[in-house]
């Protein structure tokens, strides 16, 4: 864990920092962003002592990093920044292993790690290793600085908008390929961006910055859902969580009081109920609200005896939903299945809300483009 205790820096009587206090948990990827100047870059590079607090102290793993030893400390951390930082007059191979060169790594152990972090980023050993940097392209070369920074193996990653200047398509591919290679090695990334969708995208945890402080900390769907006031409100755009679907949950947009009865009652009072409500079907529980099963008007009228009882002919629908699905699970399971209502139910039966194609699905899958079918 990274521990943030009480930060403060002051520059030139400008106060760049203040009172940052802040965990970061191990094997995750947390991305601080902000607006230009708010201090998310001063709060990532104190991380390897590039710039030391004014006041407060910064912990790894409970020990103070400023009575570490600098040069072991930086080590023992991965860096990877926006212009890559490759050494022109050196190959591929070279600029990835000079950390390890330098500790004295053998010249199989070396090689046999390059050849493993080439293909972890994506690039052929036998085509890219002795080539120099002017011969690759702008995603190339960061492919080779994020190899580099992980040579040695480290716990931390620190990366400082890294993909900032690349084109859109080979920013995505390598945000893609990020998740991916921390998904496999379970490292700590921490990662400066001043891009919400990039951060929305990547982040297990999000650390929005405004004039050196720390406003929102939290997961990307807090975030979206919740955000803690109008800066962040802001800063995020009140539209985006419909840019990331998987963050919106059935529970988000259910209708939550439906339409019930009880199994026991007639058909007869069951058809009075739907009138009254101006619907045709009617969820059914029992007294706990547990769901029981459905019943429709169509299959009462095929029963000639309205004194019978809604448990006597109402069935159980082959599909239900939860409420922490994702709605586009949802419209999928909905389009594909053409499902009229869908009743949510939680991990103990009970009847939490409904979703129907007629209204907020079809609504939903405006929003993202869904073809919803009629019956």
């Amino acid at each position: 864990m990274i521990e943030f205790i009480d930060i403060n820096k002051i520059f030139k009587n400008n106060i760049v920092l203040h009172d940052i206090n802040l965990k970061i948990e191990d094997n995750s990827i947390t991305v601080f962003v902000g607006p230009s100047g708010c201090g998310k870059t001063t709060t990532l590079k104190m991380i390897n002592r590039l710039i030391k607090p004014t006041s407060g102290k910064i912990l790894i793993n409970g020990e103070d990093i400023s009575q570490q030893n600098l040069i072991k400390l930086r080590r023992g951390i991965g860096y990877v920044i926006q212009q890559t930082g490759l050494f022109p007059h050196m190959t591929i191979r070279e600029n990835i292993e000079l950390v390890a060169k330098l500790q004295k790594m053998s010249h199989t152990e070396r090689d046999l790690r390059v050849k493993e972090l080439l293909e972890m980023v994506g690039l052929d050993y036998d085509t890219y290793a002795n080539r120099y940097p002017k011969q690759l392209s702008g995603g190339q070369q960061q492919r080779v600085g994020i190899a580099r920074a992980f040579m040695i193996n480290p716990d931390i990653i620190l990366m400082d908008e890294p993909f900032s200047a690349l084109d859109p398509i080979t920013r995505s591919q390598l945000q893609d390929e990020l998740i991916n290679i921390q998904t496999q090695t379970n490292k700590t990334i921490i990662f400066v961006s001043h891009d919400m969708d990039e951060a929305i995208k990547i982040a297990d945890k999000i650390c929005i910055m405004e004039k050196g402080k720390i406003v929102q900390y939290d997961d990307p769907e807090t975030i979206l859902k919740n955000p803690i006031n109008d800066f962040v409100s802001n800063f995020v755009g009140t539209n985006r969580i419909w840019s990331s679907p998987e963050y919106i949950k059935v529970q988000d947009i259910m209708e939550t009081d439906p339409i019930t009865c009880f199994p026991e009652i007639s058909l007869f009072k069951c058809i009075r109920k739907m009138k009254h409500e101006r619907v045709d079907s009617l969820l059914v529980v029992d007294k706990k609200n547990k769901f029981q099963g459905v019943i429709k008007i169509k299959n009462i009228q095929k029963e000639p005896d309205h004194y019978k009882q809604v448990k006597d002919i109402m069935y159980v629908p082959e599909y239900t939903t939860s409420p922490e699905k994702s709605i586009l699970d949802v419209l999928k399971e909905v389009n594909n299945h053409n499902i009229s209502t869908l009743p949510v139910i939680d991990q103990d039966g009970i009847l939490q809300g409904i979703i129907t194609k007629s209204s907020l699905v079809t609504t939903l899958s405006q929003q993202f483009d869904f073809s919803i079918d009629d019956e």
